[in-house]
């Protein structure tokens, strides 16, 4: 089962987007996911980004009708409004963490609705706010690969044996 999962822009873009195969294939895949278990969650912020970004940027654009079909759907996922809370929460972040004050607004969104994980390719995979923590779903695993032998390790002793005292004669 996934996780309370907060959605990014960045993620929602690229499932339109068809310049991008791999990342498009994977951001659809994962969208697909949080729909089926009803973990996907997103801010009003996210998602003005997202109808802003693939019907003016994305290249070829989304229609405005087809881009606020998949707006008003997401809007299932509780999108998190940018209220007083939001905004002295998201202050707090920027200061703490040094963000900028858009990813504070993300960050506070996330927190607000109990998300464990924040999907995005615009922070440091596996950085952590709390008890939120940065996924990017297009970063390489890089992985050491497994011996093909097994290296039995004797522990040295760490004092001198003891034993009964030699006797000098």
């Amino acid at each position: 089962m996934t996780e309370v999962s907060f959605v990014d822009t960045n993620i929602l873009v690229y499932a339109r987007d068809p310049r991008q195969e791999r990342k498009q294939h994977l951001a659809a895949e994962l969208i697909q996911r949080l729909w089926q278990e009803r973990a996907g969650r997103t801010s009003v912020q996210v998602l003005n980004e997202y109808y802003t970004t693939i019907t003016r940027k994305l290249r070829p654009c989304v229609d405005a009708e087809t881009a606020w079909d998949d707006v008003f759907s997401l809007m299932a996922w509780n999108a998190q409004p940018i209220d007083r809370a939001i905004l002295i929460a998201a202050r707090e972040i920027e200061r703490r963490h040094s963000t900028s004050w858009w990813d504070a607004l993300i960050v506070a969104a996330a927190q607000a609705q109990q998300c464990r994980v924040l999907l995005s390719e615009d922070f440091q995979d596996g950085m952590i706010f709390d008890q939120l923590r940065v996924r990017n779903p297009f970063a390489e695993k890089v992985q050491e690969p497994h011996a093909d032998y097994d290296v039995s390790v004797t522990p040295s002793p760490r004092h001198r044996a003891r034993g009964r005292p030699s006797r000098v004669a």
